[in-house]
């Protein structure tokens, strides 16, 4: 087994860098090397004498002796250096690992989850605050965007937080608590409900001025137990440590029995103890059960552009982005479809919920509703003021603004082909009908024909590199434009499509029916014939020849990129199963569409 990762912790910077990594580079020698510093609290300066030293490193004059990572992005000329970061090409869409600084230097901006040496790294940026800046404070987007992504399978091995969680002392032994943090009511109850949620092996947070490894707790719900670690300024007049090492073995690479092992030291999960807020006499609630508005959306819904049905409540932000809600009945806020399929159209969830996002023009999203038109029929052309409106609005019709046309591939009379925006992977591809059509399983006999064509030509390209391919559509009720997806496969992984998608199912609570393609246009128009209008349907077409449907009850929770998750997890790519985290600048889309176009070409029935 290869060796475990060795890490080094570090409270608040405060800019003084100098004696941060006079002292990393001492610990290194004399007991690394470590393959890493992860720094929690307050990392830029909070004094304007320390900015010279501090931009020494940060402009390259001097060099940081370990790759740094720091979710503190706040004090002085944090705003400067960030916003240089954050509009580096390389930084654009969703980076969970890291935006690159400058040598050695990376920022874990917002929320995120990503591996460093095998260890799951979790981590929230910046600090609670009741006013919305663009550097420094985390968001209730933060918060949602972290609970989706713990909700892959694996234990996180490391949380960083910049501040306590409430009540974290709550259970421990008095005698190893720093003087005046024995108040339950320090730190954040944002905090203190996630890591609850989280479970990690080790919690490390700043920003408290002291240093604190507190015995080991017990989870809810989970075997393992978690340590916190909570360490002191750089350079403190106390002389706490405000420097720590860990070697840990990935969870990944443990045995059942070793994540079960219990130190005789470990005390109750603090959260399982926690006090009912404002109640006033003494009871006891599980932290699960304990209900805040100030732990969720404080929108001004008031402010907000109304659409659907006009509801003023709050969208749940984990429904909108993954089809499902944990919380179920239990959930505050509103579990709508059409604020999902805005959403999926690229709108920016904040502009959904207050009608303005106040991130400025470092939000990649869309800030306007986009409405595709009632009207499906018709050619787009001379089929009215409706289908005009359409194709302006709709991504796919040729027509519109809204269309990269650098994505596509080949195009026929009556479909087209193009790269997938934010591809699963490189070849990643989608047929699309010219026409304005809501999906490909009831298309007119000239279009099914081209569509057929172009699929049999990608299936032959792939085929020659050593892949297979996985077909799958997601036809929804409210009619937008058909797309259906193309995802080429290693061969290896074939015989366990059905299967995974199967267990998928399961977990979600529904069989799909299955359906033995010996003759592919008429498996094609047996499903188009039972679509019901009142309903959605996702159906996949497996290599061999098999196609599994699932027609979606109006009030189901069904995830609306159900095909592509499943298939990230396939192929170990659990990170890739939101397009959003894949998206690429133009430059690097436009060269991967040339060189698809160039293995296609002796294939492309359009050529």
């Amino acid at each position: 087994m290869a060796a475990a990762p060795r890490i080094l912790l570090c409270g608040d910077a405060r800019g003084r860098l100098p004696q941060l990594f006079k002292r990393v580079s001492s610990v290194n020698k004399s007991a690394g090397p470590f393959d890493a510093l992860l720094c929690v609290g307050q990392f830029f300066p909070d004094a304007p004498e320390l900015l010279e030293e501090f931009n020494d490193y940060v402009e390259g004059r001097s060099k940081i002796p370990i790759p740094t990572y720091f979710i503190g992005d706040y004090g002085i000329a944090a705003p400067k250096t960030l916003g240089a970061a954050a509009k580096e090409s390389a930084s654009l869409g969703f980076k969970m690992d890291g935006l690159k600084v400058c040598d050695n230097l990376y920022w874990l901006r917002g929320s995120g989850k990503f591996l460093l040496h095998g260890l799951s790294v979790a981590y929230l940026s910046g600090r609670r605050s009741a006013n919305s800046q663009q550097f420094g404070t985390y968001s209730e987007d933060d918060i949602e965007s972290l609970r989706a992504l713990i909700e892959e399978p694996g234990i996180v091995d490391v949380f960083l937080t910049n501040e306590w969680p409430i009540g974290v002392t709550n259970g421990a032994a008095s005698s190893g608590i720093p003087s005046g943090m024995l108040d339950l009511s320090i730190g954040d109850s944002n905090i203190s409900e996630l890591v609850a949620e989280i479970k990690p092996r080790y919690h490390i947070a700043g920003s408290a001025g002291v240093y604190y490894d507190r015995e080991p707790y017990a989870n809810i719900g989970a075997v393992h137990v978690t340590r916190f670690i909570a360490l002191a300024p750089v350079g403190n007049k106390d002389k706490q440590k405000f420097i720590h090492a860990l070697s840990p073995t990935p969870a990944s690479k443990m045995s059942a029995s070793e994540l079960c092992s219990k130190p005789p030291n470990t005390t109750l999960s603090p959260y399982s103890l926690e006090k009912e807020i404002g109640s006033g006499n003494g009871a006891i609630k599980r932290s699960g059960e304990i209900v805040s508005d100030s732990q969720y959306w404080r929108y001004d819904v008031s402010k907000r552009q109304k659409h659907g049905d006009g509801a003023g409540d709050r969208f749940c932000f984990k429904f909108v982005s993954s089809g499902s809600c944990q919380r179920g009945d239990k959930c505050h806020f509103r579990h709508d479809e059409d604020a999902r399929e805005q959403s999926l159209r690229g709108v920016c969830f904040e502009f959904l919920n207050k009608g303005k996002c106040e991130r400025g023009p470092d939000c990649t999203y869309k800030h306007e509703l986009q409405e595709e038109g009632k009207a499906l029929s018709g050619k787009r052309s001379g089929s009215g003021t409706g289908s005009s409106n359409r194709s302006k609005e709709c991504w796919f019709c040729l027509s519109s603004p809204n269309l990269e046309s650098h994505l596509i591939t080949s195009v026929g009379e009556h479909c087209y082909c193009a790269l997938a925006k934010g591809p699963l992977v490189q070849d990643h591809v989608l047929i699309i009908p010219i026409e304005h059509l809501p999906n490909t399983l009831s298309l007119p006999p000239e279009c099914e024909k081209d569509l057929s064509k172009l699929r049999s030509s990608l299936q032959a390209c792939f085929k020659r590199q050593g892949k297979e391919v996985v077909f799958f559509e997601w036809v929804s009720k409210r009619g937008t434009h058909a797309n259906l997806q193309v995802v080429p496969i290693p061969t290896s992984k074939v015989s366990s499509v059905g299967q995974i998608f199967n267990l998928a199912a399961k977990k979600l609570g529904f069989t799909f029916a299955t359906l033995k393609n010996d003759n592919y246009m008429e498996a094609r128009k047996s499903l188009g014939m039972h679509l019901n209008r009142n309903q959605s349907l996702f159906y996949v077409e497996i290599p061999g020849g098999t196609i599994l449907s699932h027609a979606v009850e109006e009030n189901e929770n069904f995830p609306f990129q159900f095909g592509r998750e499943v298939l990230a997890g396939l192929m170990n790519m659990a990170d890739k199963a939101d397009w959003r985290n894949c998206q690429l600048s133009k430059d690097e889309e436009a060269e991967m569409a040339e060189k698809f176009k160039r293995h296609f070409k002796e294939y492309d029935p359009n050529s």
